[in-house]
């Protein structure tokens, strides 16, 4: 066996390590393998290349890959392609927070620190809720959580949720009720929105109810009946949100709910082929004990000076068991300050008008799709934001396929997760899109649909 130029290992440390054990040679190391399971000859492997090589066959391997960069893109249901400042990946890649490891001893880490408190605090001014954790892994994973703070708090042990809700979300909670020993009941959507009158029937004996603004098929539920309807049947309210539609809608802590939460994605972070992002969790105060995951702090040290520490870790390696309402160690801080960075150079003003800005491109969007495709709204009666559902006339993975060949990905095919919606397609709208980008979607659609 020779020895390989890129390995520490020497022929004469070999030799050692073999003599140690007390045989010869490595065949003879594994010598007590059966021969059937034995390969018996070299690997058959490409020659070496170059780093020169390498780099231009890893290039055309990433040539295969589609992105929003190279085909236009209206595709959503959950991941959206906002524009990301050249300003996030500066900060991001900063040594001192591309390296940074959990913030376990504050002396050493107050950098770190003072970013997630700094986070928090856009969380919670977003979500208008009291205390926000330090992220979670994505909105999915922090939905489950929020579902188990919800069994703590209350003491039930059954989740409604609404059908309307991104279709992830709800199996994730559907796959961590099993552990946490709930049982969750689906309230199905109307004309595309929730009745609060059926949530609330449902919601009888429930530890929370979990609705999505705007939900799945992006329109605008009637979040504060809702909030409303589980309040009265006892339930905590959940609302899973998305944070850049807050500059233009009402924050969930403003019409009542218990906690707040949603998928971090489109605020500082790209597609990336669905992860990893980062998942946020916000509360009212009355929770701060039962949040997942860690929480930070601001206090003063014995010069009076300020500094940040890890102040609440409600998880199982820092506390017992049937206590903790998490058993991820660990959270997204790189991305999620990201996602600060992004709401720090979007600014208030610039968050209103950039929901401002999806919503008028997606009334155009749905005006030119009616006029030049013919293709009509699916939920006509309701308000949306920057997502809408339209029926195709066939198949609408048919329709994707064939809009793609014309580099044009149309949006997201609904008959994936929902029944009866095999030709409906859901269309995404971001400040990306332009409006001749949004012609040419029309025109698409006008040669495939049915």
């Amino acid at each position: 066996m020779t020895q390989h130029p890129f390995l520490a290992l020497t022929n004469s440390d070999r030799e050692q390590m073999l003599a140690t054990i007390g045989v010869e040679t490595v065949d003879e190391l594994f010598r007590h393998l059966p021969e059937e399971v034995r390969l018996g000859r070299a690997l058959e492997l490409e020659p070496a290349l170059s780093e020169q090589e390498v780099f231009a066959h890893v290039a055309e391997l990433a040539e295969r890959n589609a992105d929003a960069s190279r085909e236009l893109s209206f595709l959503g249901a959950g991941m959206y392609d906002h524009y990301v400042p050249a300003v996030v990946d500066a900060i991001l890649q900063r040594g001192e927070l591309l390296t940074a490891y959990t913030p376990y001893q504050p002396e050493m880490s107050q950098g770190v620190l003072q970013a997630i408190f700094e986070y928090q605090t856009a969380v919670c001014e977003l979500t208008g809720m009291d205390v926000s954790n330090a992220s979670g892994y994505d909105g999915t994973s922090v939905a489950a959580d929020a579902c188990y703070v919800a069994k703590h708090a209350t003491g039930r042990e059954r989740i409604v949720v609404t059908e309307a809700t991104n279709p992830q979300v709800r199996q994730v909670v559907k796959t961590y009720a099993a552990g946490f020993g709930l049982e969750v009941v689906e309230v199905p959507h109307r004309d595309g929105g929730t009745d609060p009158g059926e949530l609330e029937r449902a919601a009888v004996d429930a530890a929370g109810v979990v609705f999505q603004q705007p939900n799945f098929f992006g329109c605008l539920e009637p979040a504060p009946d809702l909030v409303a309807a589980a309040t009265e049947a006892g339930a905590l309210p959940i609302a899973h949100v998305d944070l850049l539609s807050l500059g233009v809608l009402e924050a969930p802590g403003r019409y009542g709910a218990a906690l707040a939460l949603g998928e971090g994605q489109a605020a500082g972070n790209f597609p990336s082929f669905g992860g990893p992002h980062y998942g946020f969790l916000a509360a009212r105060k009355e929770f701060i004990r039962r949040m997942p995951g860690r929480i930070v702090g601001e206090t003063l040290d014995t010069a009076g000076e300020r500094g940040y520490v890890l102040t609440l870790q409600t998880r199982e390696q820092h506390i017992r068991r049937e206590k903790a309402t998490s058993n991820i160690t660990t959270n997204q801080t790189l991305l999620a300050l990201g996602g600060l960075v992004y709401l720090s150079w979007l600014g208030p003003q610039g968050l209103r008008e950039l929901g401002e800005t999806c919503l008028s491109l997606a009334a155009y969007a749905k005006q030119r799709l009616e006029e030049r495709a013919g293709l009509e709204p699916v939920f006509a009666r309701q308000t949306t934001f920057k997502e809408f559902a339209v029926r195709v006339g066939r198949n609408a993975r048919e329709v994707v396929a064939a809009a793609r060949e014309r580099g044009v990905h149309p949006g997201y095919a609904l008959g994936r997760d929902y029944e009866g919606m095999d030709d409906v397609l859901l269309v995404a709208v971001t400040e990306r899109r332009t409006p001749d980008e949004i012609d040419r979607l029309a025109d698409v659609l006008a040669e495939v649909a049915g």
